[in-house]
């Protein structure tokens, strides 16, 4: 009896696998008894004790170890049943360290227990190890998918959009007039020479390479426009380049001398604005019928800017080229620049920075700017300006901390430091004479206490200004109070709505960092399906400054239900249980979690979407909006300033400028300076060593609406984890785990979408009807812009900025990319 119960000797392999199963209950044990007192989960606890004992015994040389081990597999199976159904990327830490251990436990189970043969226990470990082989196979397919459904044909004009007779509004077929492609920015192209059936086909027809490499925190973020046969395109220190669009060779190009300490947040060229005598119709108000085109100056020192490429800076200038030889037109502003920044008062350099394209609607050129996030509350005012396209006289400015007057004002008090800015793409309506402006947030992001009535009213707002006056003809709010950093943050998509009575409605898309969809009558704001108040949490550290209600969306969002404990993620049950224990010790209320300064608090959706500045494109052919989007949580705390003063918790402009500065995640260590409390954000809510997220995959996604009714035709993760990795090391690997991104996709006539935006460094053509990928190829570099497609002699052009993104980890390049298929012989 006693030989049955005893193990008779043990090898150094047993040895060793009862240190490791010994070392891993301790480290579930200690884990687990942490979790159990915060009131969470128990089972951490009960298995590491578990697997404690089941180690002993075999050191003790006890078959009872067989028991023991037997009770931690099978309790932690159906343990895991229970939490994960069928929910694969939940398996994958609750089972797959106790996987391995059952195959390595099954071979030795001879010796643990004398009495069961080799062919049992190789049989046991061949099924262990065949379950293995599958759970290895199965995110190689697809998972997190709704598959396509009712996908609607083609039928070209059912939404097609009239925002004037000028070319801004109606391009010249294979042209791509604006950042969004024409005034309705819908990224789409009337192009059909690619397919999904030959696709495949597409090759790198030109490379080329700017030369501009920023050290410290790059991301070009740009996309090109393309009048004619030429293509310009800005650089993340706004370099302009013109380049032939059929064979990428330069053209000309200019410098606008930015330095380095000019870069805010990201070193950001989105785009370049065009404009001649034929760009926008000049409409008067109230009448629809085109007047005369105006005829640029042609004469002086302004000779030959018939054709003008309007550049912002990241220092605060505009300065207007000529089109066909990358020279200043003289007669603009003074010299060809206007400064954004005079009478904005003290002006700290990185701080007031032109990262998106100005617009022209009419005759006006309307010009909004970036407040670096986190720094000063009361810094530069987010005061937007318009000015005369060809003379740059200033015409009027409007600032969301003073709503009631346009007129321009001067002096260093001209405008309320820190009111609301305008740092993303617009856009505006030539025909109804509006501008739309996707606001931002007062400069304190993380404290409203100091805010006026007027800033609460424009915040986090679409607001559409009459172009003639500079005053608001409406305003769309889409967070109420906002202390998460919810910027309107997309370029809203303009469309013409069907109605029930063969008419059409004027209408906009506007898509919101909350994953929110609004789709409203862009003449009045009033949506066209209806928006719900719910009730939202309160409290935090400023409980009389919380919103009891916060705006959503009837049309559609994107956004996921809240996040339980069951959502925490890791590679093994170790790293999950480090993330279940962070979220009980966080508060968290639903989205909406109010800030607070004792504990770190969960934001989810994250600042980074839901949708961001890639925005939306619009298929107008189908009624379908593509959306591509993040889902990920933030993991923030409030920091009081006598903490952050001890930290050495500076604004940048007291710190001595370092020209390696790589960069962090936006509000991670930011002082906040003039409110109370500093804000630390954990962007993504990654562990601190393997920097693995803790929300289970997948982290981004796109997205088919069918605009008539908000439903989903398909879904599914963007993004494989072939660049991605725990530590930071890329995997290889091209599981679909749906990643991070940034930047949004194209959309064409010959029924694909072009998308690069994930982090890991592919382009990709997906086929529209199926949501499926057709084809993709590696790029370079990161690819966080937006893809433009346009046609030159006959043949159509693909093109992708490829210059990396420092918040995202991909890597820097200076490439501008153009595929297309192969010229018939």
């Amino acid at each position: 009896m006693d030989n049955v119960k005893k193990i008779g000797r043990l090898s150094v392999w047993n040895i060793l696998f009862a240190i490791a199963l010994l070392l891993f209950g301790i480290a579930m044990a200690i884990g687990g008894g942490w979790l159990a007192a915060l009131g969470g989960n128990w089972y951490y606890l009960l298995a590491g004790v578990g697997c404690i004992i089941s180690a002993v015994l075999i050191l003790l040389k006890r078959t009872s170890t067989v028991y023991w081990f037997g009770l931690v597999f099978i309790g932690t199976l159906i343990w895991t049943i229970q939490e994960s159904g069928l929910d694969y990327w939940r398996w994958v830490p609750r089972f797959d360290i106790m996987l391995i251990l059952g195959i390595l436990f099954a071979f030795q189970l001879p010796t643990f227990k004398p009495g069961i043969s080799r062919g049992v226990s190789r049989s046991l470990g061949g099924v262990f190890i065949l379950a293995f082989l599958v759970a290895v196979a199965l995110p190689f397919t697809a998972l997190n998918v709704t598959p396509a459904n009712n996908v609607p044909e083609a039928s070209k004009g059912v939404f097609a959009t009239d925002t004037g007779t000028g070319k801004a509004s109606t391009p010249d077929t294979g042209d791509w007039y604006t950042y969004g492609g024409s005034l309705a920015s819908q990224r789409f192209a009337q192009a059909n020479q690619i397919t999904p059936e030959n696709v495949s086909n597409l090759k790198l027809a030109w490379q080329f390479r700017t030369g501009d490499l920023p050290k410290a925190r790059w991301g070009g973020e740009n996309t090109p426009i393309k009048i004619g046969d030429t293509l310009y395109s800005c650089t993340p220190r706004n370099q302009v380049f013109a380049i032939d669009a059929a064979t990428g060779k330069e053209k000309w190009h200019f410098d606008p001398k930015v330095s380095d300490q000019s870069i805010p947040y990201t070193a950001a060229c989105r785009g370049l604005t065009w404009f001649d005598a034929q760009t926008n119709s000049h409409v008067s108000l109230g009448d629809t019928a085109q007047a005369p085109a105006a005829v640029a100056n042609t004469t002086g020192d302004n000779a030959g800017c018939e054709q003008r490429i309007i550049l912002g800076t990241l220092d605060g200038r505009v300065i207007e080229l000529n089109a066909k030889t990358g020279e200043i037109c003289k007669d603009f502003g003074k010299d060809g620049t206007v400064d954004i920044t005079e009478n904005m008062g003290e002006v700290y350099q990185g701080y007031v920075a032109i990262n998106s394209a100005p617009v022209v609607i009419r005759d006006t050129l309307v010009v909004g700017h970036q407040v670096i996030d986190g720094q000063r509350a009361f810094g530069p005012p987010g005061v937007i300006k318009a000015y005369d396209v060809r003379t740059g006289q200033l015409k009027w400015a409007w600032d969301a901390a003073s709503p009631e007057s346009s007129a321009p004002k001067q002096g260093p008090d001209a405008w309320k430091k820190g009111s609301p800015d305008v740092w993303t793409s617009f856009t505006g309506d030539d025909k109804l004479g509006l501008v739309y402006l996707p606001f931002g947030n007062s400069s304190g992001d993380y404290w409203s206490s100091t805010r006026t009535a007027a800033e609460n009213k424009y915040a986090v707002t679409l607001t559409a200004l009459n172009i003639e006056t500079g005053l608001p003809a409406w305003a769309f709010q889409t967070a109420h109070k906002d202390v998460w950093d919810y910027d309107q943050g997309s370029q809203p998509t303009l469309i013409d709505y069907p109605d029930k009575n063969g008419g059409k409605t004027p209408a906009i898309i506007v898509p919101t960092k909350q994953g929110e969809i609004y789709v409203l009558d862009r003449r009045t704001g009033k949506s066209l399906f209806g928006v719900e108040e719910k009730p939202v949490p309160g409290g935090g550290l400023e409980p009389n400054d919380r919103s009891p209600t916060q705006p959503y969306s009837a049309f559609h969002h994107l956004s996921k239900p809240d996040l339980t404990p069951q959502d925490m993620w890791g590679l093994t049950p170790i790293d999950q249980l480090v993330c279940r224990i962070q979220f009980q010790q966080a508060s968290y209320q639903g989205q909406y979690t109010p800030p607070i300064a004792d504990r770190h608090y969960i934001e989810y959706p994250g600042y980074n979407g839901g949708s961001d500045w890639g925005s939306v494109a619009f298929d107008p052919d189908r009624g379908l909006i593509i959306a591509n989007y993040n889902d990920m949580p933030n993991y923030n705390i409030l920091v009081p300033r006598a903490v952050a003063d001890a930290l050495g918790w500076k604004p940048r402009d007291e710190i001595p400028y370092n020209p390696h500065d790589a960069g962090h995640a936006e509000g991670a260590g930011d002082p906040q300076i003039g409110v109370p409390y500093a804000v630390n954000v954990n962007a993504g809510w990654r562990l601190k060593y393997t920097g693995m997220l803790c929300k289970e995959p997948p982290y981004g996604g796109i997205r088919a609406i069918d605009v008539r009714d908000g439903r989903t035709v398909w879904d599914r993760p963007l993004g494989t984890a072939r660049r991605n990795g725990p530590f930071g090391i890329p995997t290889g690997l091209p599981i679909n785990i749906g990643t991070p991104n940034n930047g949004g996709s194209v959309v064409t006539s010959g029924g694909l979408i072009f998308i690069a935006a994930a982090t890991d460094d592919l382009i990709r053509a997906i086929d529209i009807k199926t949501g499926k990928t057709v084809w993709s190829t590696p790029l370079p570099a990161g690819g966080q812009a937006n893809p433009l497609v346009y046609t030159q002699n006959g043949r159509e052009y693909l093109v992708i900025t490829a210059t990396g993104h420092h918040f995202m980890e991909t890597p820097p390049g200076d490439y501008i990319l153009a595929y297309a298929l192969p010229e018939a012989k």
